[in-house]
């Protein structure tokens, strides 16, 4: 097992010395080769950087002379292929995903009547101290059984006990919140991002929680879960490398979007090499529901020419008006950038979030699109026949 300050050298080829410049150390010989020394810690993000910039490693050495992690290297001009095996807790995004196989969407391995009984693994708050209702990030044991997803799917989860009428309750639905080979990279689990329903009865006036909700949002670690699915496919990503994705999210809605990112830039794929530009739009009250706050900022930070991040904070951020700050006002300010991303063919947009919300959306876009003189219901209809449009709320 490596430690985090275990110091290695890679040799490389490819890059511009000046590409170097934010390394910690580095030394370039006639060759063209380039040595760069990087701590255990920082090995994977600096070969994804590597790779970015047009890079290929060709070797790798501990610069204490042990013996180094396996390397193959690739040959020059070529996209890296390095394959290491560090230990899974130090290096969880260490691992490079074999090329999948199997290109067909599963779809309803699990149904109501025969659901997988898999087991929480975790439970974990992701509303800050200070923030509005209770939304927790819960991922589940799927060792033994079939159930397979990709990224944009949902799953259903069917909480116990009956309902009013004595039947036994009915699934919901959820959008998956981590990338087809789970939190832990082992292809073993699922992960979801659930809000407790709350909600004064119209006519009682009584507090009301939701049932699946409040069930999820109350499980401890151990405890079964009966899940059904996959299903979806409206929301799935293009296979293009370099497409644009437009991701537009309020509260849970980034559930999807996460899965997404995660598979765009924390994770390796021999066939999946994210190179266009992924900008998200997320509408909270408060600073304290950005949920995944940390690790969505750490992304933008890693990655600033491939992932925007504009946050919409309803209760905290004024409007040019003067007013709340919504979603359809950060696209009235971004209209002329956002407006040349959509029209290129490339270019997809997500919408995930509470039903209604699509209309702030249509607000924001139509105001965008009249700069140019073009009708927004209009374009949108074409953009939804190319399947460039996607619309995912509950």
């Amino acid at each position: 097992m490596y430690t985090s300050n275990r110091l290695f050298q890679f040799e490389v080829v490819g890059l511009n010395p000046g590409s170097t410049a934010q390394t910690q150390s580095c030394s370039v010989r006639q060759s063209g080769s380039i040595f760069i020394t990087v701590p255990y810690a920082r090995m994977n993000q600096e070969m994804r950087r590597i790779s970015r910039l047009g890079g290929t490693i060709v070797n790798i050495q501990p610069l204490d002379g042990q013996r180094q992690p396996t390397a193959s290297a690739s040959s020059p001009g070529s996209s890296t292929q390095v394959s290491m095996q560090p230990a899974p807790t130090q290096q969880p995004q260490g691992k490079i995903h074999p090329k999948s196989e199997d290109t067909k969407i599963p779809v309803n391995t699990y149904r109501p009547k025969t659901p997988f009984i898999g087991k929480c693994l975790s439970n974990e708050p992701l509303v800050a101290e200070g923030g509005s209702g209770i939304v927790q990030h819960l991922v589940f044991d799927l060792a033994g059984s079939d159930l397979k997803y990709i990224e944009g799917q949902s799953i259903g989860i069917i909480p116990p006990g009956t309902d009013a009428k004595g039947k036994p309750n009915k699934l919901r639905l959820y959008s998956i919140a981590s990338t087809r080979h789970g939190d832990n990279e082992e292809d073993s689990t699922v992960s979801l991002c659930v809000r407790q329903l709350e909600y004064n009865h119209p006519e009682t006036g009584e507090k009301v929680y939701g049932v699946c909700s409040t069930h999820l949002c109350n499980l401890n670690v151990g405890d079964d879960v009966a899940i059904t699915g996959p299903v979806g496919k409206e929301m799935l990503l293009p296979p293009e490398e370099d497409a644009n994705i437009i991701m537009i999210a309020t509260g849970t809605g980034i559930a999807p979007f996460r899965a997404y990112l995660w598979r765009m830039f924390k994770e390796q794929h021999e066939d999946y090499k994210f190179r266009g530009l992924a900008w998200l739009f997320f509408g909270i009250p408060y600073t304290a529901n950005i949920l995944y706050k940390e690790e969505l900022e750490k992304l933008q930070q890693e990655f600033p020419n491939n992932f925007r991040l504009t946050y919409a904070i309803s209760r905290e951020q004024q409007n040019a008006e003067g007013g709340k700050m919504y979603i359809q006002h950060r696209i009235q300010e971004n209209a002329d950038e956002l407006w040349k991303l959509i029209q290129q063919p490339k270019t997809h947009t997500y919408i995930c979030g509470l039903k209604g919300m699509e209309g702030g959306i249509d607000e924001g876009m139509y105001s965008a699109a009249s700069k140019f003189d073009v009708d927004w219901p209009t374009y949108q209809k074409e953009l939804k026949k190319a399947h460039r449009w996607h619309v995912e709320t509950y």
